[in-house]
């Protein structure tokens, strides 16, 4: 695979998300490979991440001001929960995937964006009011992956249903994450 073809495939995707799923799915790759691609992900958003701080007015005094390696360490932290989270719960429901097509796909998910991302800067560069426009639609794409690549890793049928468990297990994984944070003594005061 060179770049062409990924973008090819990425491109397929958004307009096909369950033939992208398994396109995905069926290149069965290897744990090695896919360890590579996470870091790879994670890496590259990070470096995006910080190409967006080079570029943009610099926050206002006392925001918050994250390192890159801080935030790669988080993201690839909330990546991995996310593969599980769709391994586990998905089972539950009677769905058939494993962690690591999960985690293939999700892989997957995170290049996709990466590749919005790049559209967004350069929005922000020569079209800024678009780039708040693309934000808001790279949200609803996100859900539509998400569900999709869910519904071909466990073989469901329905989207919406795929939809409401996704948004009320973010919301539980929100809840336990502030609630473990909380009883560590870190709040969002303290940050």
């Amino acid at each position: 695979m060179n770049l062409g073809h990924l973008l090819r495939l990425a491109r397929e995707t958004v307009t096909n998300p369950r033939a992208g799923a398994a396109t995905i799915l069926g290149l069965h790759l290897s744990v090695q490979a896919l360890r590579i691609a996470f870091g790879l992900v994670v890496v590259l958003s990070m470096l995006l991440g910080e190409l967006v701080v080079l570029i943009t007015p610099p926050p206002p005094e006392g925001a918050l001001n994250v390192s890159p390696v801080t935030m790669g360490l988080v993201q690839a932290a909330f990546l991995f929960v996310i593969a599980h989270a769709i391994t586990l719960i998905g089972r539950w429901f009677g769905g058939t995937g494993s962690f690591e097509g999960a985690l293939a796909l999700i892989i997957w998910l995170q290049f996709i964006f990466l590749c919005v991302q790049v559209v967004q800067l350069l929005a922000m560069l020569v079209i800024p009011p678009v780039a708040g426009l693309i934000t808001i639609l790279a949200m609803g794409l996100f859900f539509w992956l998400l569900v999709n690549f869910i519904a071909a890793l466990h073989s469901f049928t329905s989207l919406g249903m795929i939809f409401v468990a996704t948004i009320l297990t973010a919301f539980g994984i929100i809840f336990a994450l502030s609630l473990i944070l909380t009883l560590l003594g870190i709040g969002f005061g303290t940050v």
